[in-house]
């Protein structure tokens, strides 16, 4: 009896066994309600006979992007949704997504429709010969083109390449691209290299990867958006800048520390500036200047600092508020830090100059460490 219920059993899991997934397409959204599910429909359409699924990482869209992947799932459909609360950003979205699945091959396509997913086929039959370990997706191969844009926004496109192609070992025509399929294996020996930094995670992929890729490049025409917002601003050319910065100067110096102490000089430009025009136009005698110009400056660098640095953790809301007033603190002990080493190395006979940098240099690490923590609960630096 009891081998009979075994054999049944095993059986069943025969039955319920279904051949392992070989693809997953990973697709990062913010806000992508109207378009997540007519991707799902033509990703259907275009990888018939293909054992796939789909991976949604949501950066908890205020559109309910997250409960329309969701209810494409309830249909009995291969997709998954990842719900990052209180985070952002696209690479570490993409990379996220990647490490959910046991798939062997791994794409990224956005979710606005822009990319042309009939390139996503030939992308897989590159892969299954083992020739690459990479596929990318080319606007600037013959064949491929850039759509309906603007004179500037191709000018920026065409700088933007121009960077990224002096960061990678490769000769690659779009390391910009944001439409890639890649092996399991390539992903692996790559993943713990990289930054994670800004939103284009291909080349990253290529700066960190040792030994270089092997890749393909097919072409595709880049798409106008039809719902929604381009994610293009002013803010994701900067995180561009820090991929820049970590994959240039990143092993010597990290690359938000980089841009705390930038925007801290800044400060102190704000700081003499509010000094000067409180103090010398009679508005107030020097300590209550100084009080003013020191708050004004903290203010600002947090500002600063939430917006551009710990783009990826800003606050809002109250919690915008509750993070300043944390940032107030840990810049207060920052300065008693910087005020006691400087005077202790003066006594012990420093020059002047060496005591008081010594202070600034303490203060700084002290600041950009604590505030990494305590205020954007960041603890990869």
């Amino acid at each position: 009896m009891h081998d009979v219920v075994k054999s049944d059993r095993r059986q069943s899991l025969g039955r319920a066994a279904r051949r392992p997934i070989e693809l997953a397409v990973i697709v990062p959204t913010f806000n992508e309600v109207d378009n997540v599910a007519e991707l799902h429909r033509r990703l259907v359409k275009v990888l018939d006979g293909v054992r796939w699924e789909m991976i949604v990482v949501d950066d908890d869209s205020t559109d309910g992007t997250a409960q329309r992947a969701m209810s494409i799932a309830d249909t009995g459909y291969d997709v998954r949704v990842i719900r990052r609360i209180n985070r952002r950003g696209l690479s570490t979205a993409v990379i996220e997504g990647m490490m959910a699945t046991p798939a062997r091959y791994l794409a990224v396509i956005d979710a606005d429709l822009q990319h042309d997913e009939k390139v996503l086929k030939p992308m897989l039959e590159e892969l299954r010969t083992g020739n690459v370990d990479l596929a990318v997706g080319s606007r600037y191969v013959d064949g491929g083109g850039i759509g309906e844009w603007n004179s500037l926004r191709a000018k920026m496109s065409n700088f933007a390449t121009w960077v990224a192609q002096k960061l990678v070992r490769a000769n690659l025509s779009d390391p910009m691209s944001g439409y890639f399929m890649i092996t399991r294996e390539a992903l692996e020996r790559t993943v713990r290299q990289l930054s994670g930094e800004g939103y284009k995670i291909l080349l990253d992929l290529f700066a960190s990867s040792r030994p270089p890729l092997r890749y393909a490049e097919l072409p595709y025409t880049f798409r106008p958006r039809v719902h929604g917002e381009s994610k293009l601003d002013a803010a994701v050319l900067w995180e561009y800048l820090v991929l820049v910065l970590d994959k240039t100067v990143g092993r010597y110096i990290p690359p938000r520390l980089l841009l705390f102490i930038i925007i801290g000089c800044t400060g102190l430009v704000i700081h003499y500036a509010t000094f000067s025009s409180v103090y010398f136009t009679g508005l107030a005698g020097f300590t209550v200047a100084q009080l003013t110009a020191t708050t004004v400056a903290m203010t600002t660098n947090y500002i600063f600092n939430n917006i551009l640095t710990y783009r990826d953790a800003r606050k809002r809301g109250w919690r915008f508020l509750g993070g300043l007033l944390a940032f107030y603190a840990v810049c207060s002990v920052g300065l008693v830090g910087n005020v006691g080493i400087a005077a202790y190395a003066f006594h012990h006979h420093y020059q002047w100059w060496l005591a008081a940098f010594a202070g600034i240099v303490i203060g700084t690490m002290w600041n950009f460490a604590a505030s990494s923590i305590l205020v954007w609960n960041r603890r990869k630096l």
